[in-house]
């Protein structure tokens, strides 16, 4: 019951600036709205990490942390451009 008030409570408190927005593409606008909360969240975990590895003067691992970051966030945040590269990699293996 609790969990139930908790997630109406969220959707109503997200749901005012979904709805707000141009046009009543409710689905695709509350989709933006959490793909941008998702990725300022994101960004802040790995603020946060960046900042542990800065502190314990692990220069090596924060570069590959850092390179590991941007992978998962390109294929995370635009799945479109990977699909475009995945199939221009594809028909040059593959012709």
């Amino acid at each position: 019951m609790a969990a139930a008030l908790a997630a109406s409570a969220i959707v109503l408190w997200l749901a005012p600036e979904a709805l707000a927005q141009a046009g009543n593409d409710v689905g695709e606008n509350l989709g933006d709205l959490l793909r941008r909360y998702a990725g300022q969240i994101y960004g802040g975990v790995i603020a946060i990490v960046s900042l542990i590895f800065l502190l314990n003067r692990r220069y090596t691992d924060l570069g590959l942390f850092f390179l590991a970051a941007v992978l998962v966030a390109w294929l995370v945040f635009s799945p479109d451009q990977v699909a475009h590269t995945a199939r221009g990699i594809g028909d040059q293996i593959l012709p």
